[in-house]
């Protein structure tokens, strides 16, 4: 049995299945359009959208969106990022078909009611005002519209209070007709059913949505200076990016950096950082390494939080650690280690059904194929310790620095 099987609907809308024995479905439907493919005038409709999936249909009103499955003890969710808008849906194997409907309704029938918008403001309002508390989450933002200046993606996916005053139903209608064209569109789906039996839901439901296609490209970012900006906002700790551009999501050195920024600052409490700042000197409670690869370009994003007095040494020690590894490969020990704990570390996320099947769905609408475990071994058994040197030459020989304090 193939690890996932493949099909396309005659909308041009791309489906991919992998069954496994449960009795738990999920599924989603996976767009190609995310805050960067907002206007300058539409900075936050991205996200404004998807919360207006969930608002009403020509179908259902609010209340029957939010209750057609949650009454069957499943869900509906959805999100936004910078490059992507998913819709999905988790039931009992028998209520697959009705998650799909759902889906289908929500995704090319939603009617964005004036009054739910004026409501639903609001919530946005309190998710930015609970996101501006958190100088935590801030920084990141902050980072990225400094990294990506003068880009669609150097900007927040929530948006400000002023432009969601400003949207209106034909907004958002204009925003989803551009943006989500069905050639621009993945259905994933993981479960104990046949690739035969969801094709037949899928053309069911998702096929009758008229054929459409995109008719504009992303622009790539231009590069910028290297910066070192401070922030002084009077919080109790000081928070701090050190990171850099990065390579896109189809690059060839993408695996290599994503081992060294696993390395150095991945999920394990062994990671480099995490010794050196937290376990070694005790100046930090967090500290971890980021890699984010869009569909032109990326960014790598050093994150910690210290005492205001410890912020320079915390710098020091990493632009150390940095330096270091542009100098020096790993030993055949620790390349053994990390290969071993980064597929490890995927195997087991291949566990969550959800999470696995979200990540396919994405994968297979960047890539148009999905590598099973046993590809990703190969590749990762076949980098170097001299790649990981090289690319931290490139990427880390010139870092840019935020602080918020």
């Amino acid at each position: 049995m193939k690890e996932f099987e493949t099909y396309i609907l005659p909308n041009g809308i791309k489906g991919i299945h992998r069954r496994v024995k449960s009795s738990i479905t999920h599924c989603a439907l996976v767009v190609n359009a995310g805050t960067r493919d907002e206007r300058k005038d539409e900075f936050g409709l991205a996200h404004f959208a998807e919360h207006a999936f969930f608002k009403g249909t020509s179908h259902r009103k609010a209340y029957q969106v939010n209750c057609r499955l949650e009454n069957l003890g499943g869900e509906l969710n959805a999100y936004t990022t910078k490059e992507d808008t998913t819709i999905h849906a988790t039931t009992l194997r028998g209520d697959f078909s009705k998650a799909v409907e759902l889906i289908a309704d929500v995704a090319f029938n939603s009617t964005f009611p004036e009054r739910e918008l004026d409501k639903e403001r609001e919530v946005i309002v309190d998710e930015i005002n609970t996101y501006k508390d958190s100088p935590a989450d801030m920084i990141f933002d902050m980072f990225d519209d400094m990294i990506f200046a003068g880009s669609e993606l150097g900007h927040n996916i929530l948006g400000t209070k002023a432009a969601l005053a400003r949207y209106s139903t034909e907004h958002i209608k204009r925003f989803i007709q551009r943006t989500h064209t069905t050639d621009q569109m993945v259905f994933s789906s993981i479960g104990n059913l046949s690739v035969g039996a969801v094709q037949r839901v899928a053309m069911r439901y998702l096929a009758g949505q008229a054929a459409t296609k995109r008719d504009f490209q992303r622009t790539a970012p231009a590069a910028v200076e290297p910066f070192e900006k401070c922030i002084n906002k009077h919080t109790h700790q000081s928070h701090c990016i050190v990171g850099a551009r990065a390579y896109d999501i189809n690059a060839e050195k993408r695996l290599p950096l994503s081992l060294l920024i696993n390395f150095l600052g991945g999920p394990s409490a062994n990671s480099r950082l995490n010794i050196l700042l937290r376990e070694k000197n005790g100046l930090s409670y967090n500290i971890e390494a980021g890699y984010t690869p869009y569909n032109d370009c990326g960014a790598v994003a050093i994150y910690f939080s210290c005492d205001h007095h410890n912020t320079d040494h915390c710098r020091e020690l990493i632009n150390s650690e940095l330096q270091a590894l542009r100098s020096t490969p790993l030993t055949a020990r620790q390349l053994s280690l990390t290969k071993r704990q980064f597929l490890a570390q995927m195997a087991i996320s291949m566990e969550n059904n959800e999470g696995y099947m979200l990540g396919a769905g994405k994968s297979y609408l960047v890539h148009d194929e999905i590598d099973t475990l046993e590809e990703v071994y190969k590749k990762v058994s076949a980098v170097t310790a001299e790649q990981i040197m090289e690319v931290a030459e490139e990427i880390f020989s010139t870092t840019s620095t935020l602080i918020y304090q």
